[in-house]
């Protein structure tokens, strides 16, 4: 077998890091076993012995491969792990209450941040520059902007940019399956207005991103939840168990780096899901608002197993770049028509010049250079965290270590419901994000959803130590 190379040179060492990762994932390379010479995997993939070094070098840094002296590189052995729970019974279908909490958790902007009234880092060279981007857009022919709206579907130019985003990520979308919209969670309900009727039954991984579950209750859906692990996310089985049993319509997925768990799919189960839209009456929609965040391999959507229009994209800048930049886009598949009717009806057009100002970002190399600072910061930043719990928490628990995305997973002992602690923690200036925001069910009243967006340092560390004392003060149930 031998790898596709793309044209352009700084991805060349990436791809062959996802594919030597694939095959380490099927199992096709085993725990203990060699991996072939620098020299023969630069003859079998044509590439410079130079790229074969640096993608052996990201494998071994997300702890894939080991280096031995004067032997070369091996795939890693895997320490034993916790025995897997058993999978909880599926439910049927129930209406979606999302809690008043989710509303003042997001009017504290505290989402992604335990203290949010605490100092942020210092903006990177990369987001001044943005920003200089957008005021020259904003500062060229402003009478033509202000008299006339913009292309429907977005500015070709900047639609073309995210074309070769994703090409440089093995999915090939051309510039007439784009269309652009204010945001991510914007392309979301454009999809699901698009795909259902009220009263029609949406599957989505568990826990979930309470934000489609907000969706799903403003559109009048009922949702089935899909036990996910946490590290690997939804079976292509249980999604088909479900459909058979509940007639699910569409499936709601984020394969690169879930929130809240930071589970990555692997991309044998992702085309086993995109197998079922082939054999159903199912639309997956693919909510890839992390996939640029991969800290050491380059995820790749679910979208490229998509051959019959049967899978709508999802994505944005939001927390890739910038939150103040609101600016998505979603490429439909079969619905793509009706999607991009649906947004005139909305919206009508997005701001010209920020469109303009971006794509002038993405053409000159900027964002891609934010995203390498980027991804080193989060790595970072995931890490204090998880030393910050190692210290302050003296009790059982388990967490997730993603290899990307914003979020890691924090399981408690069972006995502890993350709700009573957040008016206490509150007082403190601690706003968390309990796990029961993630379910419609009580199923993870005893985790947590915490963020590595920022360093976790100074108050932020402190904030860890209060949580964790808190949570054992006065976390448990009553």
């Amino acid at each position: 077998m031998f790898f596709r190379v793309v044209s352009m040179a700084q991805f060349r060492y990436q791809q062959l890091a996802s594919f030597l990762n694939q095959q380490i994932q099927q199992g096709l390379w085993q725990p203990g076993e060699r991996l072939p010479s620098i020299r023969s995997l630069s003859q079998q993939h044509g590439l410079a012995k130079i790229s074969v070094q640096k993608a052996l070098h990201t494998l071994e840094a997300a702890g894939l491969i080991e280096a031995r002296s004067r032997s070369g590189y091996f795939v890693a052995l895997r320490k034993p792990g916790p025995k897997p729970a058993a999978k909880p019974a599926e439910a049927a279908p129930s209406e979606v209450n999302v809690p008043l909490l989710f509303q003042e958790i997001m009017a504290r902007s505290a989402a992604f941040d335990l203290c949010p009234w605490a100092p942020v880092e210092a903006p990177d060279q990369h987001l001044l520059l943005l920003n200089r981007h957008l005021s020259r857009a904003l500062r060229q022919q402003p009478s033509r902007k202000a008299a006339y709206y913009g292309d429907p579907e977005g500015l070709p130019a900047l639609r073309e940019q995210l074309a070769a985003r994703y090409r440089s990520r093995n999915c090939a979308l051309g510039v007439e399956q784009i269309a652009l919209t204010s945001g991510c969670q914007n392309s979301l309900f454009l999809a699901l207005m698009a795909c259902c009727q009220p009263g029609d039954t949406v599957a989505v991984e568990s826990p979930a991103f309470y934000g489609v579950l907000q969706l799903l209750q403003q559109l009048g859906l009922r949702v089935v939840e899909l036990p996910a692990s946490p590290e690997i996310g939804i079976q292509a089985e249980d999604l088909e168990a479900a459909i058979k049993r509940w007639q699910v319509k569409v499936c709601v997925v984020t394969p690169s780096y879930a929130t809240p768990t930071g589970a990555a799919l692997p991309s044998e189960e992702q085309k086993r899901l995109v197998a079922l839209t082939q054999r159903y009456p199912l639309t997956i929609i693919e909510d890839d608002i992390y996939g640029d965040l991969g800290f050491h391999l380059q995820a790749e959507p679910l979208k490229r197993f998509d051959t019959q229009g049967k899978v709508i994209l999802c994505g944005s800048f939001s927390k890739s770049l910038s939150r103040d930049l609101r600016l998505g886009w979603i490429s439909g598949g079969q619905l793509h028509s009706r999607i991009v009717q649906l947004k005139l009806i909305n919206q009508l057009s997005g701001s010209q010049a920020v469109q303009e100002g971006l794509t002038s970002y993405l053409a000159e190399g900027h964002y891609k250079r934010h995203l390498m600072a980027m991804r080193q910061k989060l790595a970072r930043n995931r890490d204090q965290l998880l030393e910050s719990l190692q210290l302050s928490w003296q009790g059982d628990y388990t967490t997730t270590k993603p290899e990307g995305g914003l979020a890691l997973w924090l399981q408690l002992p069972p006995g502890i419901d993350t709700k009573t602690a957040y008016r206490p923690l509150l007082q403190q200036k601690i706003v968390i994000t309990p796990g029961s925001l993630f379910s419609t069910t009580n199923r993870f009243d005893h985790c947590l959803r915490l963020s590595f967006s920022q360093p976790v340092t100074g108050f932020r560390r402190q904030a860890i130590s209060t949580l964790a004392k808190t949570l054992v003060a006065g976390g448990r149930r009553g």
